[in-house]
């Protein structure tokens, strides 16, 4: 698949954030179009001002999906310790699905976490219903990870996963 994967420009922010409300509304993973977290959703330029926003590409340069990476240190992580890292909000445009672009970006985020130093995970949180999302993490390696399950808000229980990257010394 022709497919680029990198950081994301000031100019796709907006479409970005659109891909991403788009993508947790279609699949029924909020309240509806008043629910607050399409806030968080749609503030990319803030997330990308505060950790790693990246982006998929088709090979007409038309955005696909996006991914917020969050290494150690950043303010995006909700659940990672001190040597993880964590990424966030993954999402791919209708015309993306079924063509490898959710896999691909989180590749990126577990290449972005192997290369940096002291970084001995990768996680994440998840619902239940992202089934899809689920088979991809495990088809990469990542383990479920029940004891760290939580909730940000009372009512949605997310499931969490971990990406073992380096051995325990």
């Amino acid at each position: 698949m022709d497919l680029t994967i990198r950081v994301a420009e000031p100019g796709e922010y907006a479409l970005l954030g659109g891909i991403i409300a788009e993508a947790y509304l279609g699949d029924g993973l909020l309240d509806g179009p008043e629910d607050p977290y399409l806030l968080k959703l749609r503030a990319v330029e803030q997330r990308a001002a505060e950790a790693e926003v990246l982006v998929a590409l088709d090979v007409d340069g038309s955005v696909l999906g996006g991914v917020t990476y969050a290494a150690p240190g950043t303010v995006w992580r909700d659940i990672a310790g001190p040597d993880e890292a964590e990424f966030r909000m993954p999402a791919v445009a209708r015309a993306g699905r079924g063509r490898g672009v959710g896999k691909a970006l989180v590749r990126a985020c577990v290449e972005r976490a192997r290369s940096a130093g002291g970084v001995r995970g990768l996680v994440l949180s998840t619902q239940p219903a992202m089934l899809g999302a689920h088979r991809i993490y495990r088809r990469l390696g990542f383990a479920q990870t029940p004891e760290r399950d939580w909730e940000p808000v009372p009512g949605l229980r997310l499931m969490t996963f971990r990406l073992e990257l380096r051995a325990p010394s």
